[in-house]
């Protein structure tokens, strides 16, 4: 009898065996799972490259703007025309004035300030060369003062013509200038076809 209970006990050691190798298996083939979340994980680290675009532009440098960015520059809004409102109102003239004025301004603290960067940088230097390139220096910013000073002569004609109601209308032919055109250049005394004609006569005289 006990050689007979014996043998099953051999029997069911096998399928004990059996389960233990696909244990050994699959922890054989867990490192081979781990590879791919490595490279997962090192793509994310190429988005910091992206940050560079966030460098901003240096302002322009200080001095007069003329143009359509002359107001902003000026601190002066647009003038926002209302239909129907008559041409040369006196909320234009006011408009107007205050452009004229904080123009004048800024040429004048120009010029001074021209004034005393010279003064201040005015050396003899022993080098010629270096003498001769503060020289240059300095006559081109008296040129362009002396551009600005003729500029000021104009703008103090424009506040005269404002006050005796003349300001905005064409010299030649009497139409309106436009507030748009006079926003642009404030010391405009031609409208955009006598300035055309005007220029196309320069164009033929000097050629």
């Amino acid at each position: 009898m006990a050689v007979a209970k014996s043998k099953p006990a051999a029997g069911k050691a096998k399928p004990k065996a059996k389960k233990a190798a696909p244990a050994a298996a699959s922890a054989k083939k867990k490192p081979a799972a781990k590879a791919p979340v490595k490279a997962a994980a090192k793509a994310p680290a190429k988005k910091p490259a992206a940050a560079a675009p966030a460098k901003k532009k240096a302002p322009a440098a200080g001095g007069s703007v003329h143009g359509a960015n002359q107001l902003p520059y000026l601190g002066v809004e647009p003038y926002q025309e209302k239909k129907g409102e008559p041409y040369m109102n006196p909320k234009q003239v006011v408009h107007f004035r205050a452009i004229l004025n904080a123009w004048k301004a800024n040429l004048i603290e120009e010029m001074e300030r021209t004034v005393v960067h010279m003064r201040d940088e005015a050396a003899n230097f022993p080098d010629p060369n270096d003498r001769a390139s503060q020289e240059s220096d300095f006559a081109l910013e008296l040129r362009t003062r002396d551009r600005e000073r003729k500029l000021i002569k104009k703008i103090d004609e424009s506040l005269r013509a404002l006050e005796n109601n003349e300001y905005g209308y064409c010299e030649v032919c009497g139409v309106e200038i436009g507030i748009r055109r006079l926003e642009a250049r404030p010391t405009a005394n031609l409208c955009i076809d006598c300035k055309t004609l005007d220029e196309i006569r320069e164009r033929q005289i000097k050629g």
